[in-house]
C-alpha cells in the first residue's frame, strides 16, 4: 500500500491542526491504535512548530509540506519547508529528570523539548537540507505487529 499522500499548508500555528488530522488519517489507515496515532500527531505538531519558530522565525512566511506513506514495515512522514537551515541533530539532549526525585536538579525551560519528543515518539528521525529544496525531516514509526503478519 505504498501510496503517498501529501498536503501543503501555510506556516501558521492554526494550520498545525490540519497537519495533525492529515497524519492521523494515514496512521489509522496504517493500523495504529489511538496511543500510537497520538504519538504521530504530537511528533508532527512539534516538527511544524519548530519550522515556524526556527526556520521561518515567524508565522505566515512560508509553506510546510507534509506527506505520509506506508513503506515496507514503516509509516513514513516527510515534512519539508523552505526556511533557514535547521538541523535538529544540533539540539543537545533535553535534561529530563530520571525520576520525580531528581527534578529539583534540572531546570527545564519552556520550549526546547520538541526534538526530544520527536526522537522518543518515533522510531527514527532523520534530517537533511538541500539548497533550493530546504529542510527535509523524515520520521518513521514501525507498523503494528498485527499489520505486519
Amino acid at each position: 500500500m505504498g501510496n503517498k499522500k501529501s498536503i501543503t499548508v501555510r506556516g501558521r500555528y492554526t494550520e498545525i491542526r490540519q497537519v495533525c488530522e492529515f497524519v492521523s488519517e494515514g496512521a489509522a489507515r496504517a493500523g495504529f491504535d489511538e496511543d500510537a496515532i497520538f504519538q504521530v500527531q504530537l511528533a508532527c505538531d512539534e516538527a511544524c512548530t519548530n519550522i515556524i519558530e526556527h526556520t521561518y522565525r515567524e508565522e505566515d512566511v512560508g509553506d510546510i509540506t507534509v506527506s505520509w506513506e506506508i513503506e515496507g514495515k514503516a509509516f513514513v512522514i516527510t515534512i519539508t519547508d523552505n526556511g533557514e537551515q535547521f538541523n535538529p541533530r544540533d539540539i543537545p539532549p533535553a535534561p529530563i529528570p530520571l525520576s520525580p526525585l531528581d527534578e529539583d536538579e534540572f531546570e527545564i525551560k519552556e520550549g526546547g523539548l520538541g526534538v526530544y519528543f520527536m526522537r522518543k515518539l518515533m522510531d527514527s528521525v532523520n534530517y537533511s537540507y538541500k539548497k533550493g529544496n530546504g529542510n527535509i525531516l523524515t520520521m518513521k514509526k514501525k507498523l503494528p505487529k498485527k499489520r505486519n503478519q
